[in-house]
C-alpha cells in the first residue's frame, strides 16, 4: 500500500529509520505512525553529581552514533556531561581540569554569578590551558533547570554540555513524583570547522528540501500563475529560498535525546498515577526542536529555570539554549513517545515514558515541513515591508517597489510607541554587502508560536505554547519603568553566510555600556530569515508579554524572522558580559560585549 504525504509517495514497506547523518535522505520514509519499537533498552540517564564540591575532567573520548567512530569532547567520560545537582543558597566549588590539546572553558548558562566565574574566554578570564585546572566558586542564588557548556571553539558541538538542576531553598511550588532531565542535542560526524567552511562557500549546502518543479505546479494550481510568478520573483530578488529553515540539517546531524540516537531511544520509567517532571534543555548547536508527547498534555511550569503560572499545551518549540519544565501524567497502560522533531523536519530525537519495558511506543508522523511566507519576511499579504538595499546595487522591479510603498501606507508603523519620556539609542547600523535585507516594519510576534506551528489548533486541535502564555509565578521583582531603550538589529547576508548585529561583526563593534542599577529596555529587530536565540550572560532578560506585573524572566530569547521583540534588563551585576546569538555558526560575529559599570 502506498500513501501520499507532504507531496511524497512512500511505501509502508520502506520503513527506514531516520538517524540524521547516517540516512540523510530517509526523512521521506513515512508514515511513522505504522512504525513501532520495543522498549528493550535499559533505562538510561546521565550520571548525576550532587553536593557542593565537584571535580570535572574535560577530555577526548571515542564515540559511535552512526556506525562511524569519531572523537567527542566529554566531561568525566560522559556525553552529555554529568548532571550537576545543587541547592539554592549554598556555595559550590567546581575544579575543572583540561586534558585537551587546546584551551577549554565551561560557561554556566543562565546562572547569575560574578563575571570572573562566567567562563567566557576573553571576557571572564583567559580560559583553561591544556593540563591546567581552574577553580570556579560562587553562591547559588536561584533554583530551577539550567545547563553548562564550553565557550571555546567547537567543543560544545562535539559534546561538552550538561544539565544543572538546582533545588529551591524553600518548598518547591511544583508538585511532582518523579524527575527526569531531557537534554536535546545535535551531533555531526564531520569536523564542525568543515561544516562552517561549507556554509561559507554555499549557505544552503545542507538543505535537501529546495523547491522543485512539482512545488511550482502545486502553487500555480492553488494561487494561480500571476501570484506564483510574483512570489517567485520576490524570492529571487531577495536571493533567498522559502525552504531555508535551518542552516544545518539532518543531512549531517544525528539528533540525540540524553545522548541516545533515535535508533536507541531514551527510556524513562514511571508508576501508575505519578506526576512526572520533565526538564527539557536544548543543548543543540544549531537545531530548534518542536516537542510533543502524543496523547499526553504537558503543563509548562518553568521557562529558563524560572517558575511560571502553569499553562497546559500539546506542543512547544524550544530554541537553542532555552529550557522548559513540564509536568505530565501519562496513562499507566501504555508507553508514550517523547517526540522532538527538528524545526525543518529532517530528523528527530526520540524517547519513551513507560510503566513497562515490554510495552511498545508508536512514533507519530512528522508535521508538515515549514515554508517561509512573505509575511514571515516582514511583508503584508498584499505587498512588502522591507528594504533590500544591501543587495550590492541589485535593483528591484518597479512593481515590487510600488507594493512596498502601498504596504507602508496601509500598515503604518505597526509598532506601539513607548512614550516621549523614554530616550531611544539607535545604534548605528551599517548596510552593504554584509546585510541583504532590512525589515522596515517588523511585527510583534509575542503570541505567535512560529513557522510550522501556527495552524496546529485549527488543523489538529493542538495547543502550542507561545511567549504570550508565559507569566511569572511571582510579582515582577523590579517594577520600575526603563529610563532608556537600546534598539538592535539582527542582521546578515544568507547568501554569503555573514551574520552581525547592526551590520557590524563583533570585532568592529563597541561594547554596549550599562550603568549599574539602571533599568533598560532592549528591543531586537530581526532583519533576517532565520530564528535567532539571543542569550545575555549575567543578567535576566525580562520578556515584555503585555503583563507588567508578572513579567517572565529568561536567559535566552528567541527572535523570529521579520519580528520585533523587547525585554527589560536591570543592570544589577557588575562586569563584562557576553551577549550573542546561541546558534553556534552565527555566534562568531553576532556577538556583543555588555559592560555594566
Amino acid at each position: 500500500m502506498k500513501r501520499q504525504q507532504n507531496g511524497l509517495i512512500t511505501s509502508t514497506t520502506r520503513r527506514r529509520f531516520v538517524l540524521g547523518a547516517s540516512s540523510a535522505l530517509a526523512f521521506a520514509a513515512l508514515p511513522w505512525s505504522k512504525l513501532t519499537f520495543a522498549n528493550n533498552q535499559p533505562v538510561t540517564s546521565s550520571q548525576t553529581l550532587r553536593g557542593q564540591n565537584f571535580n570535572l575532567d574535560i577530555a577526548y573520548k571515542n564515540v559511535n552514533f552512526t556506525g562511524k567512530e569519531r572523537t567527542a569532547t566529554v566531561v568525566n567520560g560522559s556525553l552529555p556531561a554529568p548532571t550537576l545537582r545543587w541547592k539554592e543558597g549554598e556555595r559550590v566549588t567546581l575544579k575543572v581540569t583540561n586534558h585537551l590539546a587546546q584551551d577549554s572553558s565551561i560557561h554556566w548558562h543562565g546562572m547569575i554569578l560574578p563575571t570572573n566565574m562566567d567562563g567566557v574566554p576573553g571576557l571572564s578570564y583567559a580560559g583553561i590551558k591544556p593540563g591546567e585546572t581552574f577553580e570556579y566558586q560562587f553562591d547559588v542564588k536561584q533554583s530551577g533547570t539550567y545547563w553548562y557548556h564550553s565557550h571555546s571553539g567547537y567543543q560544545e558541538q562535539t559534546g561538552l554540555y550538561g544539565a544543572i538542576v538546582i533545588d529551591p531553598a524553600a518548598s518547591d511550588p511544583v508538585e511532582y513524583d518523579r524527575d527526569y532531565v531531557v537534554v536535546l542535542s545535535d551531533w555531526t560526524d564531520e569536523d564542525p570547522a568543515d561544516v562552517y567552511a561549507k556554509l561559507k562557500k554555499q549557505s544552503h549546502y545542507y538543505n535537501m528540501k529546495e523547491r522543485t518543479f512539482g512545488d511550482v505546479w502545486s502553487d500555480i494550481k492553488e494561487k494561480g500563475v500571476a501570484q506564483t510568478l510574483r512570489e517567485r520573483e520576490m524570492w529571487n530578488e531577495m536571493r533567498m529560498s522559502d525552504r531555508d529553515i535551518s542552516d544545518v540539517t539532518g543531512m549531517t546531524y544525528t539528533f540525540l535525546m540524553n545522548g541516545q540516537t533515535p535508533e536507541q531511544g531514551w527510556t524513562g520509567l514511571f508508576n501508575k498515577g505519578e506526576k512526572i517532571r520533565l526538564r527539557f534543555i536544548n543543548a543543540a548547536a544549531m537545531t530548534l526542536f518542536d516537542v510533543r508527547i502524543p496523547g499526553v498534555k504537558m503543563t509548562v511550569v518553568a521557562s529558563d529555570g524560572q517558575n511560571v503560572e502553569p499553562v497546559t499545551v500539546d506542543d512547544f518549540r524550544i530554541g537553542v539554549a532555552e529550557t522548559y519544565d513540564v509536568i505530565v501524567e501519562p496513562e499507566a497502560d501504555q508507553a508514550h513517545t517523547i517526540f522532538a522533531q527538528a524545526i525543518d523536519r529532517t530528523g528527530f530525537a526520540y524517547g519513551v515514558l513507560t510503566p513497562d519495558l515490554n510495552f511498545k511506543a508508536e512514533l507519530p508522523e512528522f508535521d508538515p515541513a515549514p515554508i517561509l511566507t512573505m509575511t514571515d519576511m516582514g511583508m503584508a499579504h498584499d505587498g512588502m515591508m522591507m528594504d533590500m538595499s544591501g543587495h550590492g546595487g541589485h535593483q528591484m522591479d518597479h512593481s515590487i517597489e510600488m507594493m512596498m510603498e502601498k504596504s507602508a501606507i496601509q500598515m503604518g508603523s505597526g509598532v506601539a510607541g513607548y512614550g516621549s519620556a523614554l530616550s531611544i539609542t539607535h545604534q548605528d547600523t551599517e548596510f552593504g554587502p554584509q546585510v541583504d535585507m532590512r525589515v522596515e516594519q517588523p511585527m510583534n510576534k509575542i503570541d505567535d508560536p512560529g513557522i510550522g506551528l501556527r495552524d496546529h489548533a485549527k488543523l489538529y486541535g493542538r495547543k502550542v505554547l507561545t511567549y504570550a502564555d508565559l507569566r511569572n509565578l511571582y510579582s515582577t521583582s523590579d517594577p520600575r519603568e526603563p529610563t532608556r531603550e537600546i534598539e538592535l538589529h539582527l542582521t546578515g547576508n544568507m547568501l554569503r553566510y555573514m551574520w552581525s548585529i547592526n551590520g557590524l561583526k563583533y570585532a568592529d563593534a563597541d561594547p554596549i555600556a550599562l550603568k549599574y542599577g539602571e533599568r533598560v529596555r532592549f528591543t531586537l529587530i530581526n532583519d533576517t530569515m532565520m530564528n535567532h536565540p539571543m542569550h545575555l550572560h549575567g543578567l535576566w532578560s525580562e520578556l515584555e508579554t503585555g503583563d507588567g506585573n508578572h513579567i517572565p524572566r529568561k536567559h535566552t530569547v528567541m527572535v523570529q524572522p521579520g519580528s520585533k521583540i523587547s525585554y527589560l534588563v536591570t543592570a544589577d551585576n557588575l562586569g563584562r558580559w557576553a551577549y550573542h546569538c546561541h546558534l553556534r555558526f552565527h555566534m562568531f560575529s553576532m556577538f556583543r560585549e555588555v559592560n555594566v559599570s
